[in-house]
């Protein structure tokens, strides 16, 4: 029954935050068939497009080198001089290429995953020098896949190299006659070939092991009920503690609320069960309410409203109708701005004929 299930079983989904929290561990999807295939392809790609190029430039400047060998001087700071041209002009050569090839490494791990920096996985642990976590390693599911991954690929390339050289076998062993131009030419053709082939093939390899890898990472990221419970409380807050949160709020908002009933300009009242304080001054557009409240709290506000000498008028009907359309601090309704404005009238009538007595 699920009921009966361990809670510290690893067996539900991974939430979003979950995932987060160990890709910022440095616990990505890695796949190293990926990084692989994007070094070859950007190998292949850097030969099939800069290897002539590439060749010509070295080749002009080796031969100027050896032709002029004779005239060149090699004392110190000639020699030195000699080195930094021919070094500044090999790496002219080769520097667009090895700038393909880098791009292409951070390419096959950019693609797999943000970029991100953690010095987590730098950390030391013991795991990582225990005998017994080191045979487990050994023999787990990801070292088994590792080793067939091995063996399918040298079985594919071996079957590869040995279907494109069988046929140029005879070519090949009469190579040893030939000019060397032509060897390079033909070896180029071959290797374009071989390494054509071998991009395709580790294509396939490379998004097989992408989903194995995601596999893997996914099923270690997944929580145990216990956990998701954990990190619900974590997210959603403890009701113990929002409700302590709420009530601190409340009462904040009840004291403001008790410290504008002495501004009010009449109290509405149910009698017992609502309490509505109104304020209103010439120049308003309506009477606003400053305070509201039913049975506990209608009972403070007409304390607080006969502290202050505020006038009370009781009209059951107007109160309820009040109490529920009104909020704190906002304009009464324009149904009830008549009933309002006689009993307002009311009340400033009784207080200019106190004021003429006085």
């Amino acid at each position: 029954m699920a009921d009966d299930r361990d809670e510290t079983e690893h067996t539900e989904d991974p939430t979003p935050r979950r995932l987060e929290e160990a890709i910022k561990r440095g616990d990505v999807v890695k796949s190293v068939e990926v990084s692989t295939w994007f070094m070859i392809a950007g190998g292949t790609l850097t030969l099939m497009v800069f290897a002539v190029p590439m060749a010509q430039s070295l080749q002009a400047t080796l031969r100027g080198v050896l032709a002029h060998s004779a005239q060149i001087p090699a004392d110190g700071p000639a020699l030195a001089s000699l080195v930094r041209l021919i070094t500044t002009r090999v790496l002219a050569a080769l520097g667009i290429p090895l700038l393909l090839l880098t791009l292409a490494a951070l390419g096959g791990n950019a693609i797999q995953h943000r970029i991100l920096f953690s010095v987590e996985p730098l950390m030391p642990k013991l795991s990582r020098i225990s005998l017994a976590a080191g045979f487990t390693r050994l023999f787990s599911k990801q070292a088994l896949a590792n080793f067939a991954k091995g063996l399918v690929k040298l079985v594919l390339f071996g079957a590869v190299i040995a279907a494109l050289l069988w046929p140029q076998r005879h070519r090949l062993g009469s190579m040893v006659a030939t000019d060397p131009a032509l060897i390079l030419t033909v070896t180029r053709s071959l290797a374009m070939q071989m390494l054509g082939t071998v991009v395709a093939i580790l294509a396939i390899v490379a998004a097989t092991d992408y989903l194995f890898q995601y596999r893997q990472w996914y099923d270690r990221q997944k929580m145990s009920v216990r956990e998701m419970k954990e990190e619900f409380r974590q997210a959603e807050g403890d009701p113990a503690i929002k409700g302590k949160i709420r009530q601190m709020r409340q009462a904040r908002a009840k004291k403001r609320m008790m410290a504008k009933v002495p501004k009010a300009s009449v109290i509405i009242t149910n009698p017992t069960h609502y309490a509505i304080a109104l304020q209103y001054e010439r120049g308003m557009n309506a009477p606003v309410c400053v305070a509201k409240g039913a049975d506990f709290i209608a009972r403070k506000i007409r304390e607080v409203a006969e502290a202050n000498d505020i006038p009370i008028v009781e009209n059951p009907p107007l109160a309820r109708a009040l109490h529920a359309t009104v909020e704190i601090d906002q304009e009464i309704p324009q149904e009830h701005y008549r009933a309002v404005a006689e009993i307002i009238g009311y009340v400033m009538k009784l207080r200019r004929a106190v004021a003429w007595r006085d």
